[in-house]
């Protein structure tokens, strides 16, 4: 079936047990007469060497979304906003050199005073404070709060303002990343903004915290955390590169790191920018990669047609499949759209729960206890080839078991979508 391909290198594109019946374990090599020489196209020397044992989740993520892996990181998990909070101002307050903070929404309330805080006093210990806020996330909340973190001696820059001279005037890109690095040392990235809305919720009756999902990642991961930092700041700046050189790819870092001989936890930072479609791709190389279960959370889950063909395919595969999404929007005219997907989901058995809580916000994945995605791209048009994103990409085990523990204590607290209420014919 596969040409002087062996049974061994099949096992490393097919998952185990996938093989089909038809390859034989081992595809006979050609006689020694059958081996072309150098007048017939070749030599036994020319011949292509055996294909060995890749690490295909570092090289992985480079190929397809230009991220670099590192090894040896500690990785914590951080479940909801309080948590994230902790971990955040305690990272401030301990800043010897650097902090550089950047996020989409910054509100002026309870929380955001208290960053506030933190950052002002780190800066007037002569920490260098970066701080980078998107326009669109930022309002609402008076210039003036802003103006008090500058005059404590931070630089605060504001990503993409209105302008007649801007491309597309400015309404988009937008800068939708959540981030925090600290002494290029340690950070923390997801889907938890700065605002009340983590911490007691918003609305007036049945009140609770969003529920959203952060990472704090301490390691070599951080100075690729720092580097994307960067990226973004030379942006505000009007600094980001121009010319055809931009199109030449560096070389990459970390795509020979094995997490069979590698220290965990392997991480990478992906840096979703407009029209790269790189988490897409990453989904894509999980559905792939998948044996046993794909459990997506989404806050704004509006597919394209690729990626609910990618999940749909992994699902009639026997890969169980679980999203969780909100029940109630902080945009509720996304309600429709969201559940506009649900039928083409379910009747190919890809399994759907709603959150009965306020808002659900995360933006998280976890594949089959081993690959963890956590950050701020939801699977929608805008997160995937519109805004600027970040995410982190994790394969580790104990991590991965956190993470389906989390995702089940969520399910309790949701609504399984049946199928029934879709009148579903499978053609099974």
């Amino acid at each position: 079936m596969f040409p002087g391909v062996s049974a061994e290198s099949l096992s490393r594109i097919i998952p185990p047990g996938r093989v089909p019946a038809q390859v034989p374990a081992q595809v006979p090599a050609p006689a020694p007469d059958q081996v072309p020489g150098p007048g017939a196209g070749g030599s036994p020397e020319q011949l292509p060497s055996p294909i060995g044992p890749g690490p295909s989740f570092a090289r992985g993520l480079w190929r397809i979304a230009a991220a670099d892996v590192s090894s040896g990181n500690r990785v914590q998990l951080l479940r909801d906003g309080a948590a994230t909070f902790a971990a955040m101002l305690e990272l401030i307050d301990g800043a010897r050199e650097s902090v550089s903070l950047e996020g989409y929404i910054f509100r002026g309330d309870e929380v955001g005073e208290r960053f506030a805080a933190a950052l002002s006093a780190a800066a007037a210990r002569g920490v260098v404070v970066r701080l980078l806020v998107d326009w669109v996330g930022r309002m609402g909340t008076p210039r003036s709060f802003f103006d008090r973190i500058r005059g404590a001696g931070a630089d605060v820059r504001i990503f993409n303002p209105p302008s007649l001279t801007s491309r597309w005037l400015g309404l988009v890109p937008r800068d939708h990343r959540k981030l925090l690095v600290v002494d290029v040392a340690a950070g923390v990235t997801g889907g938890i903004g700065i605002g009340n809305e983590w911490r007691t919720g918003v609305l007036k009756r049945r009140r609770s915290p969003w529920r959203d999902t952060a990472v704090r990642i301490a390691g070599p991961a951080a100075h690729d955390m720092a580097r994307a930092f960067d990226h973004m700041w030379q942006r505000a700046l009007g600094k980001e590169r121009r010319g055809t050189h931009r199109y030449v790819m560096r070389k990459s870092r970390g795509a020979h790191l094995d997490p069979s001989t590698d220290a965990p936890a392997l991480v990478g930072i992906v840096e979703g920018e407009p029209g790269r479609f790189r988490v897409a791709r990453a989904l894509q190389m999980q559905a792939v990669s998948a044996e046993r279960s794909i459990w997506i959370a989404s806050a704004y889950f509006a597919p394209s047609f690729s990626e609910v063909e990618a999940l749909n395919g992994a699902a009639r595969d026997g890969v169980d499949v679980r999203i969780l999404v909100p029940s109630r929007y902080d945009h509720p005219w996304i309600r429709l759209l969201t559940r506009q997907f649900y039928r083409r989901l379910l009747m190919n058995g890809v399994r759907i729960w709603e959150w009965k809580g306020e808002m659900m916000h995360a933006k998280t994945a976890v594949t089959d206890g081993r690959w963890i995605r956590v950050g701020s791209t939801d699977f929608n048009p805008l997160g995937i080839a519109i805004n600027f994103e970040l995410d982190a990409v994790i394969e580790d085990r104990v991590v991965g078991a956190e993470a389906e523990a989390m995702f089940e204590a969520d399910l309790k607290q949701s609504r399984e979508i049946q199928p029934s209420a879709f009148r579903l014919v499978s053609d099974t």
